[in-house]
């Protein structure tokens, strides 16, 4: 795999770590102010699939890597 591809994943899965915490501060915010449960389910729900995928985006450097040095 090109360097130019792994720099790509890696900004990819920050973006999608930035999106993830985001969702999770309004999804507190909401959870604060009481009067909005389900949007804050809603974000809370939206921030772990966001979380999720950014690891996917991390690991598949680390995969591509692997496969490389066994051929």
């Amino acid at each position: 795999m090109k360097n130019n591809e792994k720099n790509s994943n890696k900004k990819i899965a920050g973006i999608y770590y930035f999106a993830s915490l985001c969702f999770y501060i309004a999804a507190i915010i909401n959870f604060i102010n009481g009067d909005n449960n389900s949007m804050a389910v809603l974000f809370l729900c939206l921030g772990s699939s966001n979380l999720c995928l950014g690891s996917v985006y991390l690991n598949k450097d680390k995969d591509n890597g692997n496969n490389n040095d066994k051929k």
